[in-house]
């Protein structure tokens, strides 16, 4: 053939590639290295993928790395379509293929027993092949796999900065990629990874819908979310959707079913683990809620006793628990049991940990509500209402979202005897948050 004349016989004794002998690249049947070598050369992928058997596309993903080639039979089409000495690949003797292959080979003597057990193991073979090449194209890549990994690790860095309707957007891209890959048979390890990293985006995704107020589907996420982790295999990652997710109800809800949660995370906690400090604070925040009061000291207890024992480093990294997330939690568990001065004095430390220009503003702004609410409780009305707008006013507007502005509406209660008074001026200003949320939009599409 016109396109076999383009592959040179002498290249696969002689040939280097990035600096190693092309002898080596075969021994390690390399075939995207092989293609890759081949197209240097001149060779087009669609030539090469005439002369191997295999469409364009699927040449060009095999050179890319997208695929991977171990199937026998494949690798066999390989070396005599391009001319590689089969021993060079491992393959057997090249006068082997032939002699199987030639047209009077007969079954050696034995009558029609053996021939049917020749005929019987030609079948196995055959689906044995077959098998290997299911197998060979449902793998991802290990690089494909790592660039996934590292898209949601870089998203989980910028999240808590971001506002919400940026990162759906950013997300979704990321979350159809791993839903096409998780269609395909995975091998067991690479299904567990996908689906680590599928936990952690439906993580993501669902507390920005919580942010943006989007209960019923952020519900939704959380139970993805935790479906994913429990089929990752990855202990601290179930403990850590189960904590995330009984923030929706904390916030949204009925704090009871952020007890439950709560309760399920620490109950697949087999060690002391930062995502078990933070399933311990959300359960002490929501039973202060609920006004158990000594359950939630009881809590408190034990989130500071995990958050010893485990801690974790001072990070603005989403779904990290530092010092300062655990203060954060402590003071909302403090504000609900009416402990004003403790409350204070957490919240005082947690800001200084945050700083004055905080990576993760939706953080302060709440401590800063809470802070509202024990104001209002000492009977502070006026600082209180004037702390809860300037909580929201210091927000970037993209970040003034329902779950900010649904805390906000509880210090809109406190009574105002003034007829315009602060109180007054807070509603107004929270209506006037809303509307401008609902005019700018709120979610992004995360459909096709």
């Amino acid at each position: 053939m016109i396109v076999a004349a383009q592959v040179d016989p002498e290249w696969w004794s002689s040939g280097r590639w990035n600096g190693r002998p092309i002898g080596e690249v075969l021994r390690r049947r390399d075939v995207t290295a092989v293609f890759r070598f081949l197209h240097a050369r001149g060779v087009s992928y669609g030539r090469i993928a005439a002369l191997v058997g295999v469409s364009p596309n699927r040449a060009a993903e095999i050179a890319k790395g997208v695929r991977q080639v171990t199937a026998y039979e494949v690798l066999e089409r390989i070396a005599a379509g391009l001319n590689i000495p089969r021993l060079a690949m491992g393959l057997g003797r090249d006068e082997d293929a032939d002699v199987s292959r030639a047209p009077g080979h007969r079954v050696a003597e034995g009558g029609a027993d053996r021939s049917l057990a020749s005929m019987a193991v030609n079948s196995l073979a055959s689906l044995r092949l077959g098998m290997d090449e299911a197998l060979a194209s449902a793998s991802v890549a290990p690089r494909q796999l790592e660039l996934i990994e590292e898209s949601a690790s870089e998203h989980m860095r910028v999240y808590p900065s971001a506002s919400p309707q940026v990162m759906l957007s950013l997300l979704a891209a990321d979350c159809r990629e791993v839903q096409v890959l998780s269609l395909r048979r995975q091998p067991a390890a690479v299904q567990a990874r996908l689906s680590g990293v599928a936990a952690v985006l439906a993580t993501m995704c669902a507390d920005a819908l919580m942010r943006l107020g989007e209960v019923t589907e952020a519900r939704r996420w959380y139970g993805t979310a935790i479906h994913a982790a429990d089929d990752s295999g990855q202990a601290q990652l179930r403990v850590l959707v189960r904590a995330q997710a009984a923030m929706l109800p904390y916030y949204f809800g009925d704090p009871t079913r952020a007890v439950a949660l709560a309760d399920a995370a620490l109950a697949v906690t087999s060690i002391a683990s930062s995502p078990g400090a933070l399933a311990a604070a959300g359960r002490a925040r929501a039973l202060a809620r609920i006004g158990a009061a000594e359950q939630a000291r009881s809590g408190i207890d034990q989130a500071r006793r995990l958050f010893d024992q485990a801690g974790d480093e001072d990070t603005n990294v989403a779904f990290r628990f530092p010092a300062k997330r655990l203060l954060f939690y402590l003071s909302g568990a403090y504000t609900w049991l009416g402990d004003t001065g403790e409350a204070y004095r957490v919240q005082d430390e947690a800001l200084r940990l945050y700083g004055s220009a905080p990576a993760v503003p939706i953080d302060v702004a709440l401590i800063a509500l809470d802070r509202s609410m024990c104001l209002a409780q000492d009977r502070r009305a006026t600082e209180a209402a004037v702390t809860a707008r300037d909580a929201v006013a210091d927000l970037p507007e993209t970040q003034r979202t329902e779950i900010i502005l649904n805390r906000a509406t509880v210090v809109t209660a406190i009574p105002d005897k003034g007829q315009r008074g602060e109180a007054a001026m807070l509603t107004d200003y929270v209506r006037a948050c809303r509307e401008r949320a609902r005019r700018l939009g709120t979610t992004a599409a995360l459909g096709p």
